[in-house]
């Protein structure tokens, strides 16, 4: 699977995203005076690789395009303990709203392409691919699957519809693996 690094992110989904986590507006955030600007700084805390810059930075866009952010990784370098990975300027109000959602993404996407740079590292010199699954988070298939790249490991299919895998389950609806091979 190619991912065109332009266009990784569904607008529609990011709405979905926000809708359900911001709904009727963020109340909490509703009390701070709609002038206040603020930096922000992003660090991680432990070793990774990340993932996920353009769903960050979509939420933030969503949010508030004012909103700026300088950016000192990108999606799959390897990041050692407490540094920083962004930082934002901009409308303190939008900030707070946005930064949770923001980075409960980032964080699975970077958990997600961390775990798959170990897999990978684990095969380095072998012939040996390490493929994902489809056993991915509703709605963020897409994205899960951009973090298995990020992480240096291979996908194997997106869908039902771009491949045969033939199953157990198959195989006793077919009547025999035989049976299921030659009907695939």
């Amino acid at each position: 699977m190619q991912f065109d690094e332009n266009n990784l992110v569904d607008s529609g989904q990011i709405l979905s995203i926000l809708a359900e986590d911001v709904g009727s507006g963020d109340l909490t955030s509703a009390i701070i005076p709609g002038g206040v600007l603020a930096t922000a700084g992003v660090i991680t805390r432990q070793e990774m690789v990340f993932c996920g810059q353009a769903w960050f930075a979509q939420i933030f866009a969503v949010l508030d395009s004012t909103i700026k952010i300088e950016w000192y990784v990108a999606d799959g370098d390897r990041v050692e303990a407490d540094k920083k990975l962004c930082e934002l300027h901009g409308p303190a109000k939008s900030l707070l709203t946005g930064e949770r959602t923001a980075l409960n993404i980032t964080q699975t996407l970077s958990a997600t392409a961390t775990i798959s740079r170990e897999y990978a590292d684990a095969v380095q010199g072998c012939k040996a691919k390490i493929l994902d699954t489809r056993k991915t988070l509703p709605g963020l298939r897409r994205a899960q699957k951009y973090a298995v790249h990020c992480g240096g490991c291979v996908n194997h299919r997106f869908g039902l519809y771009d491949g045969i895998l033939i199953k157990e389950n198959h195989v006793a609806a077919a009547g025999s693996i035989a049976n299921a091979v030659k009907l695939a």
